[in-house]
Order: structure tokens, then sequence, then C-alpha cells
């Protein structure tokens, strides 16, 4: 098939997700437009490390790797970059499914050669079923899908969101790898930002480089449980304040909380009114998803107050690696 070829990593780190991740590669074996492999990157768990290469190790365009760095997402994907023999290198989360037509958007985006990032629309997949009333759309970021405010169609953006990206060979090279020190940690707090602070970095080594979001591009991600319960939204947003303190410190507040600006000023506002609205007309949840919403954006400023403290007495640190990529064959 004409056009660039695309290597697909998958970042793995516990065998309680062992049928999503099972799903995740059929479905990226499943496109229309054929992947040319799928890397599934282990993150420090030898068990699970054994069982995926027992299960795979007749499939050739499935390979599987340990995590060559620190412990942790970001480490992940950079050993899934370094190995990755495709010009496009694109992520999917292990708990999400890609639609069949997921890689031919990302694909046809990078026909213009100055795209050098192109990012999706990740749907949850609610375990009860359904959205909980009290859960504002807003803040789909909290269980890691494409929220409302986020614009449509095929446009450009300042960041593409992680478990549903892709990006050009070449951006490594110009900014080098994910940060280590700010996303995921396995069970650990649940941090990240990582994606956001990588993209702004590329922006500024490559200012004329165009980065995309193509609604088009769909992946379902699945939201257990735990994630549905008011508790998980409170320690998340908590995390992203934190994680944005962070990429403030990288790449300065004025890019680093670009966005975030018109999304509190803009998107959030209008998200209370539907809410509040929702609630006099008896609708359920109204009062809920405002509610949230507030709690939200004033726990997220809690924790980027508290990150910006710690990272002003150096209390925490990231680094940003580069990453030496394979040689295509």
């Amino acid at each position: 098939m004409s056009g660039p070829d695309v290597s697909v990593v998958i970042c793995a780190y516990t065998e309680d997700r062992w049928e999503d991740i099972l799903a995740a590669v059929s479905s990226v074996r499943a496109q229309s437009r054929p992947a040319l492999e799928t890397l599934l990157v282990v993150d420090h768990n030898q068990a699970l490390l054994d069982r995926l290469d027992r299960e795979y190790k007749e499939t050739d365009e499935v390979r599987v790797l340990a995590n060559a760095g620190p412990r942790g997402l970001s480490a992940g994907r950079n050993t899934g970059i370094a190995a990755a023999r495709g010009e496009i290198v694109a992520f999917l989360d292990d708990d999400a499914v890609a639609e069949r037509d997921w890689l031919r958007y990302f694909a046809e985006a990078y026909k213009d050669p100055r795209v050098l990032a192109v990012g999706g629309r990740t749907v949850p997949v609610w375990a009860s079923g359904r959205r909980p009333d009290w859960f504002p759309a807003e803040f789909d970021w909290v269980v890691g899908c494409s929220y409302r405010g986020l614009p449509r169609g095929r446009v450009r953006v300042r960041n593409v969101l992680g478990g549903n990206a892709s990006f050009r060979r070449s951006a490594f090279d110009a900014a080098g790898g994910f940060a280590t020190g700010i996303g995921r940690d396995g069970d650990k707090r649940p941090l990240g930002c990582e994606e956001t602070e990588l993209c702004i970095r590329l922006s500024r080594a490559r200012p004329d480089a165009v980065l995309l979001i193509d609604d088009r591009a769909v992946i379902h991600h699945r939201v257990p449980a735990a994630r549905e319960h008011f508790r998980y939204f409170r320690t998340r947003t908590y995390a992203e304040g934190l994680s944005k303190a962070l990429v403030a410190r990288s790449v300065g507040a004025d890019k680093g909380l670009e966005s975030e600006r018109r999304y509190a000023t803009r998107v959030l506002p209008a998200g209370v009114a539907r809410g509040l609205r929702d609630a006099l007309l008896a609708r359920p949840g109204g009062a809920g998803r405002a509610g949230a919403i507030v709690a939200g954006v004033l726990t997220a400023a809690g924790g980027y107050v508290v990150g910006s403290v710690r990272a002003r007495r150096g209390g925490t640190t990231f680094q940003v690696p580069r990453v030496e990529v394979a040689a295509r064959e």
C-alpha cells in the first residue's frame, strides 16, 4: 500500500489487562490500512513479558520488547520508538481498541510533509455501560478520552493526546523522546501531560511543524469501574495540576498553559451553565456535573500550586532523552 509505513506501539505493564492487550493488538491487525508492525513494550514485568512472548512467538508482525529505560509510560514509549522501523510511529493504549480505519486517517494526514504529529478521537467505554450522571463530558480527559471543548474535524492543535497519537520519525530526531518523570508509572499517582510537553518542545524545535487532530481516527478506551467514582476524579485532576506545573517548568507558562486558559475561561463556564440549566429542568445529574466541574478546577489548581512549589525547590525532576531510532530495512 502506498504512503508511509506505520509502526504501532502498545505499552503494557500488568497481566490484569491481559484480555485488553490482546484486543488492542487484534484491532491493529484488523486495520484497513495494515501496520508495518506492532510493538508490545512491557514495563518491568517479567511474567507479562514471558506470557506475551509465548502468545506472539509465531506472529511475525508483532514484536514483544522489554522497557529499556526506567519504569513508566514515557520510557516504554521511547523503547518502542527506538525499535520502530516505520516512518510513522503510532501509539495505542493497552486498554483500547482502534476502529478499522484508524491508521488510514493517520496516514492520509502525513501526505503533507509539514505534518509531524496526528492525533485522533478517543471514546470512553464505561464499565457500568453508561456515563455516570454526574460526570461532565468536559472532563473526559480524566479517563484518558477526548473531551467536550476539543475542536472537531481535522484541525491544527498545540498537542495531541498520547493514548491515540502518531508522530513522524523525524519528530523525535528534532525534539528527543518523551520526558521521563512526567507521565504514568504503573499504579502510582496518575500523572500525565508527557505528550503535551513533547509537542510543545517539538514546535519549538521545528517552528514549521504542523500538529493535527483528526476526529475520524477513533479508538474506544475502556474505563474501569474504579474510575467512574468521584474519588478517582479528584485524584486525577489533582495529578493533572502537578503535571501541568512540570510542563510549565519545562516550556514556560505561556505555552504550557496556552490551551488551558481557553478551556478554563470558555469551555468550563459553559459546562457549569449547562449543568445548572439541566438541574433547573430536573434532568438527571445536572447539579452534579456543575459541581464536579467546579471541584475539578479547584483540585487541579491546588495540584498546580503544589507542583510549582516542588519544582522551584528542586523536589521534582525529569529528563528529555535522545532516542536513537532503528535503521529502516
